[in-house]
């Protein structure tokens, strides 16, 4: 079993086009990749998995931070957190000042991604410096899915089980991520009403 140029080819597309539309579990994509190139005989092929879906998931920021300029206003009226000006004000300040590391966090925190940008959009962080800032989060978020997906090739003598443990894994710290979150947020109103 190999990984031709069109599995590739097939990760850039799927990759790209999960990072504008999150309905695709983009990180599983690069993962499974990974396992499959983890059992091939050369690391040249890992590499490539991780340049792919790096290179991917920064065409689809690209895109998702142009439409997010386009339309982030009336983006932000739908997303809860962004309605209100004065928590928009924050985030365009960490971004400011760690543009990568804010960049690499919302990247790997499930449902985090969108709203960065989009708060990167509405604060006018300039898109040259977003587009140099990309770079790095998208090398770093890609390794860090080749390594789940690695782990779980080592991990398993044959390459399904291995997808299968970097799917569950993934699942699970995003559901656990989820639900830190949610309690996070159901604490916000009553310490507000507290107050």
């Amino acid at each position: 079993m190999t990984l031709p140029l069109d599995a590739l080819a097939s990760l850039l597309g799927v990759v790209a086009f999960g990072a504008v539309l999150p309905i695709v579990p983009t990180g599983a994509a690069v993962s499974a990749a990974c396992v499959l190139a983890y059992h091939e005989e050369g690391r040249i092929i890992t590499l490539l998995v991780i340049l792919t879906g790096a290179a991917g998931a920064y065409l689809g920021d690209l895109v998702t931070f142009a439409l997010a300029r386009w339309g982030g206003v009336r983006l932000a009226h739908t997303l809860r957190w962004l309605r209100d000006p004065e928590r928009v004000k924050p985030a365009a300040e960490r971004l400011r000042d760690h543009d990568v590391s804010v960049l690499l966090v919302s990247r790997l925190l499930p449902g985090g991604r969108i709203p960065v940008l989009l708060a990167a959009a509405i604060a006018g962080v300039h898109s040259r410096r977003f587009v140099i800032a990309n770079i790095p989060a998208c090398l770093l978020w890609s390794a860090t899915y080749a390594a789940i997906g690695l782990l779980g090739g080592a991990i398993f003598p044959k390459p399904w089980e291995g997808i299968v443990a970097a799917l569950v894994l993934i699942v699970a710290v995003s559901q656990l991520v989820s639900w830190i979150n949610r309690r996070r947020a159901d604490r916000e109103p009553s310490s507000a009403e507290a107050s």
